[in-house]
């Protein structure tokens, strides 16, 4: 099991959201965050140190899969949220020691694969 995190654009969110659904990537959590990476620094002095003062707005996807998902799920954001220019975004993807779904105490991967829809 892996934690992917992806830092990504703003105006991109829609299509890796599209890109993801269409892999059958599902469960993420997305976050509205500020940061800076590559992007050419602006730099001022306060009391003699040097200070960042552009950050910029990115939005960061959270997505637990297991192994089978990882590869699918790194092609796909990487196909929907390039657009070549510096600022595009980074993909980290950290060991994932334990996952637990709350309502049932499913551990790991059933905790991870999507529950069929019940009908009433």
């Amino acid at each position: 099991m892996k934690l992917i995190t992806a830092v990504i654009r703003p105006e991109k969110l829609e299509e890796v959201k599209s890109a993801l659904f269409a892999a059958e990537v599902t469960g993420m959590t997305i976050l509205r965050v500020a940061g800076h990476g590559g992007e050419k620094i602006a730099l001022e002095t306060y009391r003699g140190a040097p200070m960042v003062y552009e950050f910029h707005e990115k939005i960061q996807l959270d997505i637990a899969v297991s192994e089978p998902f990882v590869a699918i799920t790194i092609d796909a954001i990487l196909a929907s949220a390039r657009t070549g220019e510096v600022g595009d975004g980074k993909i980290f993807v950290r060991p994932l020691e334990q996952v637990i779904r709350i309502r049932t105490g499913e551990v790991d991967n059933e905790a991870l694969t999507p529950e069929p829809q019940r009908h009433h």
